[in-house]
């Protein structure tokens, strides 16, 4: 059966290249969600005053990958102990967030984030948003698969290339703790 799932983790392009690389993950959108502009665009969230966050909304086989697997995956590919940033991304529109589309994924997020305390830093605390799932708003075509399209750009080759070796990683920790689906 198709599910879906949204998360903001930092910038969308970043987000959008993890997953898209995960066996079950059907779909992944770039877009705005957890705002008050109702026609929010790049530019518009960038300037962190539509309140919205850069996110992806991804279209999950869960007889495949399980929605549990993926928030492990969101977990381990940023950094879900900083509030409203992201490496060198600052600002709401780049914080840690769930937006959870039925009350058995915001169980889901609550086990997950209690499995994960154990393994922080002492101090840190997970500070995620988690927040009942509004509407999502795609992102402007330029934005889709930017990565795969542009692999060479600065930005790719810096921050998306390592994201995505993150998440390789954290897919192989999972299937060798046998978890994944």
């Amino acid at each position: 059966m198709l599910n879906k799932a949204t998360f903001a983790g930092g910038c969308f392009w970043c987000t959008e290249a993890v997953f898209s690389r995960v066996p079950g993950v059907v779909s992944v959108l770039p877009g705005y969600t957890g705002g008050h502009d109702s026609h929010p665009d790049y530019e518009s969230v960038c300037s962190g005053h539509s309140g919205h966050a850069e996110a992806v909304e991804i279209t999950f086989d869960d007889s495949k990958v399980s929605y549990d697997n993926l928030l492990r995956l969101f977990f381990a590919t940023h950094d879900p102990t900083t509030r409203d940033r992201q490496g060198h991304d600052v600002g709401s529109q780049y914080r840690s967030a769930v937006f959870c589309h039925d009350p058995q994924q915001q169980a889901a997020v609550a086990r997950i984030i209690a499995e994960l305390r154990p393994t922080l830093a002492a101090g840190q605390e997970i500070v995620t948003d988690i927040s009942k799932a509004t509407t999502f708003y795609p992102a402007e075509a330029e934005h889709h698969r930017y990565y795969q399209l542009n692999p060479h750009a600065p930005y790719c080759r810096a921050v998306v290339a390592a994201k995505v070796m993150k998440a390789e990683h954290a897919l192989q920790q999972l299937q060798q703790q046998g978890l994944t689906d």
